[in-house]
């Protein structure tokens, strides 16, 4: 047995012993919490593989905050003013599933449980959101959870400023493990969440000292809560097996005026006899032997799967504790100035007034015909439709300057006031994009942010969870490729446009002029399924269009400019290469050579026409693909005999005219490869 999991210093005066926590009076929470430790044990012995140990661990912790202070309404997962819970250490993910369940909400019955981790369960392997409409985030990745739940925190502050206390006035609470404070995301959004002073926000850090390669001293001896408390936290360190300790320093988060980490000192999978204490209760079954010892231990004397009824009525009526608070909440609703303004953006819908304003502007750009880096157009676009659509939310990575995201005016959101629309991350990229998720799934706002396309690579784990969980997340990615010029490869993109349209549910859009910019960021905001990535240009582009109909972009492909007769071959390009592609045709009409061009902003979209519409657009002619990207993934539309103008090597540094004409992107190039195909 492991009887020691930390033996008490001055620094840390905590000692919890498994033989002292079992030979404590039985209470009625402690009781509670063994239903989920019961049920963490049976279905992963049935699933036979999952993460038992940190729910039997943080069982009681999970207790008194459900019971005690936990915001919600079983029958209502959606209703607004909720509190949020993130389950971080979603390895543990039987520990929301058994509160799930025992507290009433529909979709996870105990029929459910028992399929843990199965085909099509909704008690999936890490909670994924929409599974069951109470998980409110994906977890997993570890530090996720956490950063998300800073973006929820935020999104709480911010339309508590627009709307008042009486519509928004709730919380967020976080469970997270050891390996989340290890990962680099937590240092950026925690240290975020200290400077705005996020005081609705509570981290409850399971303390067990345990990561599957042993004690977390094998890798990891930093003082969290002094870290913590660096970032401007409120920090608290407790015993988590005493209910009373537990809810005294929630209470305290509730008082603080900061955020608030609350070190819980446990041991994973506790009440197991040999394993406990250990990494073998991390992440496989106990064993039959061990799991039926574990339940003596605990003096859980049940058939697998079953609660007694009595333990069963005291947690239905935890599940039912905030329904009056939840009627408060509805009359104040029925009688507020704000209620229809308020159900618009909670539905996410965009103002009735939003396509009048769109139509305005693309018929702007038709007149005005701007020659403008697409960065710069999509300022123009931002600085139209931000005053239009009021939940629009922005931001940059400390790039503000080069991403051109921020529109004169508007405030900004500071320490203690969050009346602002644009917030300043810092140089947190992977951070930002983990609160913009958070945002997004608060509900209430369409955030974006900002930073330049070479630093998705650092944001990747936070973009796949966006397109996971399919929610509205906008990213103004500048700086595009080798058209950035003199700073370099290694902030010129080359993979990227590729690695990118690989991932899923991701809408990777580079429009080509101004009048493709408006069309892309209308529809990365009348998308509801998903993110959207605007990947724009450094250098001027001319404006190519100036018709003001149909959302062209929205087929993802189309033919900007068709061929004088016969095609003889279509040239294919996005973005800035759209533009030497045009100058290809004319020099190859002045020839007479008729071509076609083709701008494919969004491949993704483009895929999801029909046959017929694909077949059109494309032609039958030889093909010629032009970006300043990587060749890889163009095969699809260039077909078996295409040719690709690009580049599959790093870039230089230099004035970024110089660049095209070294790597042979040019108009010149172009008209030289058809050329030769068709001779």
């Amino acid at each position: 047995m492991a009887s020691v999991a930390e033996l008490p210093t001055k620094e840390n005066p905590v000692l919890v012993t498994q033989a002292s926590i079992l030979a404590r009076p039985m209470t009625p929470e402690r009781r509670m919490a063994d239903a989920i430790r019961a049920l963490a044990i049976d279905a992963v012995e049935k699933a036979r593989s999952g993460h038992p140990g940190m729910p039997m661990g943080m069982a009681e912790v999970a207790t008194v905050l459900w019971s005690r202070l936990h915001k919600y309404v079983a029958p209502d997962p959606h209703w607004p003013d909720r509190d949020r819970f993130v389950l971080s250490a979603g390895h543990g993910s039987m520990l929301l599933y058994a509160l799930l369940y025992l507290t009433g909400h529909a979709g996870m019955g105990i029929e459910e449980i028992k399929r843990f981790r199965q085909l099509h369960s909704p008690a999936a392997g890490h909670p994924e959101y929409g599974a069951n409409p109470a998980i409110e985030t994906t977890t997993g990745p570890l530090g996720q959870g956490i950063s998300t739940a800073v973006g929820m925190a935020l999104a709480e502050r911010i339309l508590a400023a627009r709307f008042g206390r009486s519509l928004v006035d709730h919380r967020t609470w976080v469970i997270c493990s050891d390996g989340d404070l290890m990962e680099g995301v937590s240092h950026e959004a925690g240290s975020l969440a200290g400077h705005l002073r996020l005081d609705r926000l509570t981290v409850l850090w399971d303390d067990n000292h345990i990561s599957i390669d042993g004690d977390t001293e094998l890798s990891n001896t930093d003082d969290q809560l002094k870290r913590f408390a660096s970032y401007g936290w409120a920090t608290k360190r407790v015993d988590g097996f005493d209910a009373a300790a537990v809810g005294a320093a929630l209470s305290m988060a509730m008082r603080s005026k900061k955020p608030t980490l609350i070190a819980c000192r446990t041991i994973i999978g506790f009440g197991a006899p040999k394993k406990a204490g250990t990494a073998a209760a991390h992440g496989s079954p106990l064993g039959p032997e061990e799991a039926q010892a574990a339940k003596a231990a605990l003096g859980w004397n049940y058939p697998p799967f079953e609660v007694p009824d009595g333990l069963r009525a005291q947690w239905a009526e935890v599940g039912a504790r905030g329904a009056k608070t939840r009627r408060a909440w509805l009359k104040r609703l029925a009688h507020h100035p704000q209620r229809e303004e308020f159900e618009r953006v909670i539905a996410g819908q965009l103002p009735a007034t939003y396509h009048e304003t769109l139509a305005a502007l693309r018929a702007e750009i038709a007149a005005t015909k701007p020659k403008l880096a697409s960065r710069a157009s999509s300022q123009k676009v931002l600085e139209t439709l931000v005053p239009a659509v009021p939940e629009i939310i922005g931001g940059s990575a400390d790039l503000t300057p080069s991403n051109l995201t921020y529109v004169k005016g508007t405030p900004t959101i500071a320490p203690g006031n969050y009346g602002g629309r644009y917030v300043h991350y810092g140089i947190r990229e992977h951070g930002m994009a983990a609160c913009v998720n958070g945002m997004a799934l608060h509900g209430g706002l369409i955030p974006y942010g900002a930073t330049f396309f070479i630093f998705t690579d650092y944001m990747r784990p936070s973009l796949r969870l966006a397109a996971l969980m399919r929610k509205r997340v906008i990213h103004v990615l500048t700086h595009d490729s080798i058209g950035l010029g003199e700073d370099g490869p290694t902030h010129q993109p080359v993979e990227q446009l590729a690695s990118l349209r690989a991932m899923p549910n991701m809408h990777v859009l580079r429009p080509a002029d101004t009048m493709e910019t408006a069309e892309c960021w209308d529809l990365a905001l009348r998308r509801t399924d998903g993110p959207s990535l605007l990947v724009l240009s450094r250098q001027s582009l001319p404006t190519m269009r100036t018709d003001t109909g149909e959302n062209r972009c929205a087929r993802g492909g189309y033919v900007l400019a068709e061929a004088d007769g016969a095609r003889r071959a279509t040239l294919i390009a996005t973005g800035s290469e759209v533009t030497i592609a045009m100058a290809a045709r004319e020099a190859l009409a002045a020839e007479g050579t008729q071509v076609a061009v083709v701008s494919l902003p969004c491949w993704d979209l483009f895929a999801q026409q029909d046959d017929a519409y694909r077949a059109g657009v494309l032609g039958h002619a030889p093909r010629v693909g032009v970006e300043a990207a990587s060749s890889f993934g163009w095969d699809r539309w260039l077909g078996p005999d295409g040719i690709f103008i690009g580049l599959d090597h790093f870039g230089e540094s230099a004035p970024y005219e110089d660049i095209y004409r070294d790597v042979g992107i040019t108009a010149e190039a172009v008209a030289a490869a058809v050329r030769k195909k068709l001779t």
